[in-house]
């Protein structure tokens, strides 16, 4: 509040800056957990760790939002990528861009593929501390349904974005920040990337869902009190400034994690100094607005940033990089052509278009302003993608990386195929061939050669099983060949019925659960005709046990 009232937030300057996580995987095309081994050959501040030892994150620096700053990006992030990929090579390993690595399974989420840095440590104790010990517990449903539960933070790491900053002025930022809550839903709906999670078709963004229940520190209760989640869209626009955000996370969350402040922030703004904010920026991390405010401090100068984090990794870089153009040019735009936008749009409505594009990606159906009724491909296309031009070119971007980068907008809504159509017609082109591992490989192999080459994902061809990398790479461990779906039988279920799956479904071995799906035994076809034989004349006995 001191800083805003003393006017020492920077204006007149807008600039974008990324994030861009990654996932490393090995020549089976599965999480290489090597992280440590190729940030420590790097040795590059703009590499950084992620949770998992199998994740890393680039960080670019800001461009100002004008002239050739797209293509700028996309070279610098194209640049570090280069790089990191030879570092990998030299760990048996490369990068691929995904928001959800299509092989990556529950095995891979152990604590001994957590980075070993204190602070990611730290933040699973406080999580699971918070939770009370309860496991964590994801339930998804889509064209399929997942419903597992898993003992620490590492779910996250299934996750990769690729995250743009805004840098707004103090005066900018309320309804910049309502027009970023605004447009969140139809530019996800452009860039979903992620229906893939454990083998199973989920949301169009199953990101979404994911990092909201993996990071949830809610446990069930039998009060009907609630409880915000970490993971949120946010609960109403926001009426004055940035602090609003700030006052009601602080009010609403409890810390996760400390550590020494050495400044005194309201000493140093008396003395005319700048305080970094440093407790403020710390706890700020742990709250995940999908819109999320930033204060920062470069070269002395405060400023403010809108960073959005719903964005996801891949397909390739170019795709990346026009997401990040069509969201820019929209916050920049709305205001200046419609003015405010909580005049036009109930806060619920635009929450629950963001929800239906993540579930449905480009064939949701939206509520958007002065409550008309508008599917998702005729609003890019027909008003806004005229919109995010005119704020492109109106914050002085040249007029070729306009179009190069919302020309990849339009021609992927037109031809209906982003990264998760592109995904899911893989899986039905798959389908019957090969196991599973071989399934999933071959999309992930797929998608890394395309996006070395550089075409943008609604020119790609469904995966083909050739590129899975054969029967050496994918018969590796016994969870690349094993069936998960299972026939069973419980403990007081009759003989008989057993006899009859066996014979129905042609299997040899029934294995027996108890009530809490546990395993506690195991029916042959050869018992059950031992059983016959012994029993002449009496028929199958009829209990398991």
């Amino acid at each position: 509040e001191g800083v805003l009232a003393r006017d020492l937030i920077e204006s007149g300057v807008r600039r974008l800056g990324a994030e861009q996580e990654a996932f490393l995987v090995d020549r089976s095309f599965h999480p290489a957990p090597v992280a440590p081994a190729v940030i420590a050959r790097l040795d590059d501040d703009a590499f950084t760790h992620e949770l998992a030892r199998f994740s890393l994150e680039l960080n670019l620096p800001p461009v100002p939002l004008a002239g050739s700053c797209f293509r700028t990006l996309q070279a610098d992030i194209e640049k570090l990528l280069e790089k990191a990929r030879e570092a990998a090579a030299e760990e048996g390993a490369d990068v691929l861009l995904a928001g959800i690595l299509p092989t990556i399974a529950k095995s891979d989420l152990s604590l001994e593929n957590i980075t070993p840095k204190a602070r990611y440590f730290a933040l699973n104790d406080a999580l699971n501390r918070m939770r009370g010990g309860t496991p964590y517990d994801l339930k998804v449903v889509g064209w399929d349904e997942i419903h597992v539960q898993h003992d620490s933070v590492m779910l996250e790491a299934c996750n990769a974005s690729a995250q743009f900053h805004l840098q707004v002025s103090a005066e900018e930022f309320a309804p910049f920040y309502n027009a970023a809550q605004a447009v969140l839903a139809p530019v996800l709906a452009a860039a979903a990337n992620s229906p893939l999670l454990f083998g199973k078709r989920l949301w169009a963004e199953t990101r979404i869902a994911l990092f909201q229940q993996s990071l949830d520190t809610r446990d069930t209760s039998v009060h009907q009190r609630e409880v915000l989640p970490r993971v949120r869209f946010g609960e109403h626009w926001v009426e004055g400034s940035v602090v609003e955000l700030f006052q009601e996370d602080i009010a609403r969350f409890r810390v996760l994690l400390a550590g020494e402040v050495e400044e005194d922030p309201l000493s140093i703004l008396h003395e005319g100094g700048i305080p970094t904010l440093k407790a403020l920026q710390f706890f700020n991390g742990t709250v995940y607005r999908w819109n999320r405010p930033c204060y920062g401090v470069m070269d002395g100068i405060p400023h403010l940033r809108i960073e959005s984090r719903v964005l996801p990794s891949g397909p390739t870089v170019l795709d990346e990089v026009a997401n990040g153009a069509f969201w820019a040019g929209l916050v920049v735009a709305i205001p200046e052509e419609f003015g405010d936008v909580t005049e036009r749009m109930d806060f619920d409505e635009a929450r629950s278009n963001f929800i239906a594009a993540a579930r449905l990606g480009l064939n949701a159906g939206f509520e958007w302003f002065d409550g008309e009724a508008v599917d998702a491909r005729t609003l890019i296309l027909d008003r806004l993608l005229p919109m995010a031009e005119r704020g492109l070119k109106g914050s002085g971007v040249d007029e070729q990386d306009v179009d190069t980068y919302l020309g990849v907008i339009r021609d992927r809504v037109e031809s209906g195929q982003n990264g998760t159509v592109w995904a899911l017609r893989s899986v039905a082109n798959l389908k019957g061939k090969g196991t599973r591992s071989e399934r999933l490989a071959a999309i992930a192999a797929n998608a890394l050669r395309q996006q070395k080459e550089g075409h943008p994902v609604h020119e790609w061809e469904p995966a083909d099983l050739t590129e899975a990398g054969g029967w050496q790479q994918t018969f590796l461990r016994v969870g690349q060949y094993m069936n998960t779906t299972l026939f069973t039988v419980a403990e007081d279920e009759l003989v008989v019925m057993a006899a009859f799956l066996m014979d129905r479904k042609q299997i040899r071995h029934v294995p027996v659960e108890d009530t809490q799906h546990r395993l506690v035994g195991l029916l042959s076809y050869r018992e059950v005709l031992r059983m016959i034989a012994e029993s002449p004349g009496k028929g199958i006995p009829q209990d398991v046990q």
